[in-house]
Order: structure tokens, then C-alpha cells, then sequence
């Protein structure tokens, strides 16, 4: 079976999900530049819990997790089967306590994303929640522990925004960003192609840079997770680097 790639989206408004634009292309383009997965697990900021949880339904329902949008996004259904065998595998190789939870189901980090690469939704989707009270090793030894499963035809997608700080949006900025966003996920971008992984796990480290960026680690901590899927010998490719509302980066990372 071919080894599949890893993939990190930055996914940025729900209105992508039904806008023809930059990203929604680029993420269509994705699709037909990797192998068709088995299986997609995704990790999305928008499951942001305590403790770590897995979906093992047979089939997760669509979370609409926003407010105030337009209707024509409510009346998106993403239903994708569930996979209860994977879910137990994927539970097996993680070594932190977790818990399976069917309380949530496939949101909006996901979907607005998937709803362009897979518009079919006949691969299986489930996804594992990120632990609101673990620290950044712990998130990034998670994603080295699922590593495993990029041989059995599984695509680990992480969906949050590098740079997401929604309290500073500025509307007038339209496309631009703050040099604050643009230093912080060049940061991380040179510490990507570099290899450097512990730099991006002590983010924290760097000051008030970081605090601007994350001031919550919900739509950061994804990252981690494909950072510790990848491994040193893939190829990096790297798509819609960008800058939205002063304070949101849209980039994105592909592990080949």
C-alpha cells in the first residue's frame, strides 16, 4: 500500500466551504496531487476538549459549530462513513488515556475543507478531539504514535490557522496581515523547511510574538500533530501562505 502524505490546512472562515476562491481551489488541487486515502483522520481545532476523544460511530453526523452565516452553509451534510475498526486502531497506538465520545461529530474545520478535496464523502472520516489541557509535546508525540498509520492508507489532517487571533480582526485589512501574523508564520514556516520541530513545540518561547499568534492553542495545536505524522525524509510542500484580516494565516503544509 502506498504510504500517504500528511497534510496541515489552514482553514480560515467557514465561507470557504462555499466560495470559489484561492484556497477552495488550492484545496481542491490537493485531491488529485496525493493518493486517494482509505481513510481520513482529522484533528480540528473546533473539537477543542479536556481530555483526548475519538469518534467510532459507523456514521458521524455534520456539526454546524458557527453562528450567523449564511443558510446555504447550514444546509451542507458531510456525511462520510464513520470507522469504528479504525478508530480502535488509532486508540490502541496512542499511549495517552483517551475515551471514545459521539457526542460531537465532523465540524465545520473539516468539512469546509473536505467538501472541496472529496465532494463524493465515500471516505471514511472520524475525528480525534484536541486536548484543551495537554501540553505541545504531548499533542505532537500523539501525531508520532499515528505516524504508523500513513502505511495503512490513512491521511492524518490537521485543520486549524498557525496564526488566529480573531479579538485583533481588522476588516479593512482584507488580505494583509499585521508584521506580527507575517513574523510568526514565517517563523514557523522556516522552522518547517528546516526541520527544526522542537523550536515549533516551545512556540511559547519566542515572547509576545507567540502571545499575539496563539493567544489559545485550539487552532495551533493541530499543527503539532502533523508535524510528528511527518518524517524527516518527506518532501514539504507548501500552499496558500497568506494573511487574511490582519491576524488570521491561511498556510498550509503538505508531508510527501
Amino acid at each position: 500500500m502506498t504510504k500517504m502524505p500528511v497534510i496541515f490546512v489552514g482553514h480560515g472562515s467557514p465561507m470557504n466551504a462555499i466560495e470559489d476562491n484561492e484556497y477552495s481551489r488550492t484545496w481542491r488541487s490537493l485531491a488529485n496531487m496525493i493518493p486517494r486515502p482509505e481513510l481520513i483522520i482529522s484533528i480540528s481545532a473546533h473539537w477543542f476538549t479536556k481530555g483526548t476523544k475519538l469518534m467510532n460511530e459507523e456514521q458521524p453526523r455534520t456539526i454546524y459549530d458557527m453562528y450567523g452565516f449564511p443558510k446555504e452553509l447550514y444546509e451542507i451534510v458531510y456525511d462520510s462513513p464513520g470507522s469504528p475498526k479504525m478508530a480502535k486502531v488509532a486508540k490502541d497506538l496512542i499511549s495517552k488515556e483517551t475515551e471514545y465520545d459521539n457526542s460531537w461529530g465532523i465540524d465545520h474545520g473539516t468539512w469546509s475543507i473536505l467538501v472541496h478535496m472529496y465532494p463524493e464523502r465515500d471516505i471514511p472520516v472520524f475525528q480525534i478531539s484536541v486536548d484543551a489541557y495537554a501540553p505541545p509535546e504531548v499533542h505532537y508525540n500523539m501525531g508520532k504514535e499515528l505516524k504508523a498509520l500513513r502505511e495503512m492508507g490513512v491521511l492524518i489532517f490537521g485543520t486549524g490557522n498557525i496564526v488566529h487571533n480573531l479579538r485583533l480582526v481588522d476588516w479593512h485589512k482584507g488580505n494583509k496581515g499585521f508584521d506580527w501574523a507575517y513574523e510568526f508564520d514565517d517563523y514557523i514556516y522556516e522552522n518547517i523547511l528546516n526541520n527544526n520541530h522542537e523550536n515549533i513545540i516551545k512556540y511559547n518561547e519566542i515572547g509576545d510574538v507567540a502571545k499575539l499568534a496563539v493567544p489559545t492553542p485550539d487552532h495551533f495545536y493541530p499543527l503539532l500533530y502533523t508535524l510528528g505524522a511527518s518524517d524527516e525524509k518527506d518532501k514539504v510542500s507548501v500552499f496558500n501562505k497568506s494573511c487574511e484580516l490582519g491576524s488570521l494565516t491561511m498556510t498550509g503544509y503538505l508531508w510527501e
